[in-house]
C-alpha cells in the first residue's frame, strides 16, 4: 500500500487537503484514482488507513478511515556528520532514516570543504525514506552547528559513539557489546579529510565519550555512518528485538 507522510492531525472521517506535489505524486507517479486506498502517517498518530477523496491537479483530498498501527518511535539515537558533498550527504540522509535515526546534525569541522547543508532537500530526502520503509515518524533534519559549539554544550545523559579513523580506538563491536541498551546515543562521524588533533581531544574529552575504530579500512563518510548506525542498531537498537 502506498504511504504519504502528511502535517495535518488525523482523525476518522475529517477530510484533510494535500497540496500540488502530493497530487502529482498520486496521480502522475503512483496511478491513483479517487476512491483507492493509501495509508498516511504524521508522526503523532500512528498510521491511517485512508481513502483518496478527490484528486485534482493542484491539490487532493485524503480521508482518514481507521487507524491500522498505533504511534511508536525508533530509538534516541541521533547521526552527527561533518558536512560532506550533496551527493554523498543525501545518501546519509536516507540511509540514517531507513536505519531509525531519530536526528541528522550536520557539523562544520575544521577540515569541512563542502560548503552549507541544504536542511530542506534532507528533509525531503528523509520524508521519502520513511515512507519507503514502513516508519510511522521523520527524522528531524537539524540545522548545521559548529563541532566546537556542539562539544560545549553537550547534555550530560547523552552518551557518544565517536567514529575515530586515526587509530587508538577499540573494536566497535566490542565496545557496544559492554553497553546497556536504553541510553541516548549519537554517533559522530567525521569529515573525509578526518578530524584535527585538536577536535580528536576535544571530542574524547565529552563526558560519556567512547572512541570505537570500525575495521582496517578507512572508509568514506557514508559507508562509515551505515555501518556504525547498523552497529549500533544491532546491538543496543531496535534491531535487538526484530
Amino acid at each position: 500500500m502506498i504511504r504519504l507522510y502528511v502535517e495535518p492531525d488525523l482523525v476518522a472521517e475529517r477530510r484533510l487537503t494535500a497540496g500540488e506535489g502530493h497530487s502529482h505524486y498520486l496521480a502522475h507517479v503512483m496511478r491513483l484514482r479517487e476512491g483507492d486506498q493509501l495509508a498516511l502517517f504524521n508522526g503523532r498518530d500512528g498510521e491511517w488507513l485512508s481513502r483518496l477523496g478527490s484528486l485534482g491537479r493542484r491539490d487532493a483530498t485524503l480521508v482518514p478511515l481507521e487507524r491500522l498501527r498505533e504511534q511508536t518511535f525508533p530509538p534516541d539515537v541521533e547521526l552527527l556528520v561533518a558536512v560532506v558533498k550533496r551527493p554523498r550527504l543525501e545518501v546519509i540522509a536516507e540511509k540514517a532514516a531507513e536505519l531509525g535515526a531519530a536526528r541528522l546534525l550536520p557539523l562544520t569541522t575544521a577540515r569541512t570543504n563542502a560548503g552549507r547543508a541544504n536542511p530542506q532537500r534532507l528533509r525531503t530526502i528523509a520524508v521519502e525514506a520513511a515512507e519507503q520503509t514502513g516508519r510511522l515518524d521523520v527524522p528531524q533534519i537539524l540545522p548545521q552547528a559548529a563541532l566546537a559549539e556542539v562539544l560545549e554544550a553537550w547534555p550530560a545523559a547523552r552518551r557518544l559513539l565517536f567514529c575515530d579513523e586515526a587509530g587508538g580506538a577499540e573494536p566497535i563491536a566490542e565496545a557496544l557489546a559492554a553497553e546497556a541498551p536504553g541510553q541516548p546515543w549519537s554517533i559522530l562521524i567525521g569529515p573525509e579529510g578526518g578530524f584535527t588533533p585538536a577536535e580528536r581531544v576535544a571530542i574524547r574529552a565529552v563526558p560519556g565519550a567512547r572512541a570505537v575504530n570500525l575495521g582496517p579500512r578507512i572508509l568514506r563518510a557514508d559507508t562509515a555512518a551505515i555501518a556504525a548506525l547498523s552497529l549500533w542498531q544491532a546491538a543496543l537498537g531496535d534491531w535487538r528485538g526484530a
